[in-house]
C-alpha cells in the first residue's frame, strides 16, 4: 500500500502488516521531540538509528558514524537485516575486528512498528517502489478534475460505486484506444 505522509500512523501500519500481510509504503512524518537526532538500539551498544530508519554504526576504535547497508527481510523473524558498511562498501575501519556488529545486525520492527517496516526505508527498493505512487496519484487526480467527482451531487454508496466504476471503465477504454492509434 502505497501513501504519503498524511497516513503515517503506527497503528495503521502495524494493522497492514500483522492483519493482512501487507507492505506499507508511507512517507514518515518527523515526529520525534527529544534533540537527538538518533536513539540507540535496544542491546546494542554503538547502533544507533534515525527517525528516517537508517541505522548506524559506530567504530569501536576511532568512534566514526558509519550508517549500515540494507539487506533483507526475514519475515519469519520480523527483522531486517543491516549488514556491516565496512564490508559492504569496502572501506577501511580500524575496529572491525572488534566490532560487534562486522557479521550484521538484525533489527526487530518491534523497535520502531511506525519506521521499521517491511520494506527497509532506508533502501533503493523503498524509494523506487515509493516514486510509483504518483502513477495513481495521476489516476486519482483524473478522477477528481477530469471526471468531476471532485464536485459533486452523488448521494448513496452505491450510486458512487457505480459511477466510479463507470469512470474507470472509461480511462480504460480512453487508454485502449490511444494504445491502439500508438
Amino acid at each position: 500500500m502505497a501513501a504519503d505522509k498524511g497516513y503515517d500512523d503506527g497503528k495503521l501500519i502495524t494493522r497492514l502488516w500483522d492483519a493482512y500481510r501487507i507492505k506499507p509504503l508511507i512517507d514518515l512524518r518527523r515526529m520525534w521531540k527529544d534533540p537527538d537526532e538518533t536513539r540507540l538500539l535496544p542491546g546494542q551498544t554503538n547502533a544507533v538509528y534515525d527517525q528516517t530508519g537508517a541505522v548506524y554504526c559506530y567504530c569501536p576504535e576511532t568512534n566514526v558514524r558509519r550508517e549500515m547497508a540494507c539487506g533483507e527481510f526475514e519475515k519469519d523473524r520480523g527483522t531486517l537485516k543491516k549488514l556491516c558498511p565496512a564490508k559492504q562498501v569496502g572501506i577501511l575501519c580500524a575496529g572491525q575486528s572488534q566490532c560487534p556488529l562486522a557479521s550484521g545486525l538484525r533489527v526487530p520492527m518491534n523497535v520502531d512498528r511506525r519506521i521499521f517496516t517491511p520494506i527497509d526505508r532506508a533502501s533503493y527498493k523503498w524509494k523506487r517502489s515509493y516514486k510509483r505512487r504518483t502513477a495513481i496519484e495521476r489516476v486519482n487526480s483524473r478522477l477528481d478534475v477530469s471526471l468531476g467527482f471532485e464536485v459533486h451531487t452523488i448521494r448513496g454508496q452505491e450510486k458512487m460505486q457505480m459511477r466510479c466504476g463507470l469512470a474507470l471503465c472509461v480511462m480504460l477504454a480512453m487508454s485502449l484506444g490511444r494504445i491502439q492509434e500508438k
